[in-house]
């Protein structure tokens, strides 16, 4: 059994970890709030965007748009939305298992430090590498998607799909492949911002300068309020992520504590005994 110096030591690096970590869960936990505030706040947006869809879709009916056609080019290029930092759990390891083999043309563009590291690492194809700060405002967003979007519309590149961890509650985050360009129909867009198909609006509505002008700059929007969407719910995975990671590892600190404790408590217990019965076996030789 080890001495009990040794022992103390360990009980209080142990406790001092334990610490650290606790700190390291609370501020992923107000983090995490943070992020799931402004992922709800970007619903009104939505909203709108979808009132102002829906008529304007309904009075087209042979409308072209480049996000709307197959790209000229045989690359696929995949938006990677990873953390810059570890201590997350297996979120990124979950998320790079979802790509696809480096046989396939593929170009990426990678959104976080981990994401970057794993694609040198793996001597894939990188075009580009971004970095979007915990409290991002969309201009850093923008510069991420407008880069993709101008590979797509110069023929860089075929298609765009995004990779990101997507947030479904605090202990689950699922990596999910979504398609963005080109855009598989204006029905489509209609139906992933929530309006019925059925759903009629019986107004007389007039368009100016007219609807194909509207809708081309509407889809855009529609792209970048997707591509930011997906943002927002990966900063959520990653702090809820970490939170989780970090609760479980101040869990783990306080167990081995208690263990090293009733360690120390069964050393020290050994040493008096050992010490009362070195002391009774010199009492009885001086009597004898």
């Amino acid at each position: 059994m080890a001495n009990l110096h040794d022992i103390r030591r360990r009980i209080k690096s142990v406790k001092n970890t334990a610490q650290i970590t606790r700190a390291m869960q609370l501020v992923a936990a107000s983090k995490m709030k943070r992020a799931q505030d402004a992922a709800l706040a970007s619903r009104p947006y939505a909203e709108l965007l979808a009132r102002i869809l829906a008529p304007v879709a309904k009075g087209v009916m042979n409308f072209s748009h480049p996000f709307l056609e197959e790209g000229r080019s045989n690359a696929r290029c995949i938006v990677i939305l990873s953390t810059d930092r570890g201590l997350c759990g297996s979120l990124n390891a979950n998320l790079f298992r979802e790509l696809p083999p480096r046989t396939q043309e593929i170009k990426y563009i990678t959104v976080g430090r981990k994401a970057a590291q794993f694609i040198g690492r793996t001597q894939r194809d990188l075009i580009a590498d971004f970095a979007i700060s915990d409290k991002f405002k969309f201009p850093e967003v923008r510069v991420v998607i407008d880069f993709a979007i101008k590979a797509f519309e110069d023929g860089s590149v075929g298609s765009v799909d995004v990779l990101y961890p997507r947030f479904v509650n605090t202990l689950r985050q699922v990596p999910r492949m979504v398609p963005l360009l080109p855009l598989a129909g204006i029905q489509e867009m209609l139906e992933s911002l929530g309006i019925d198909k059925g759903a009629q609006d019986e107004r007389e509505l007039n368009f100016e300068p007219s609807v194909e002008v509207i809708l081309t700059d509407l889809l855009p929007l529609y792209v970048r309020r997707q591509f930011y969407s997906m943002v927002r719910g990966t900063k959520a995975s990653e702090h809820s992520a970490r939170m989780v990671a970090m609760k479980t590892a101040t869990d783990n600190a306080n167990n081995l504590a208690d263990n090293l404790t009733l360690d120390y408590n069964k050393a020290r217990q050994a040493a008096i005994t050992q010490e009362i019965l070195e002391i009774a076996a010199a009492t009885a030789a001086n009597e004898n």
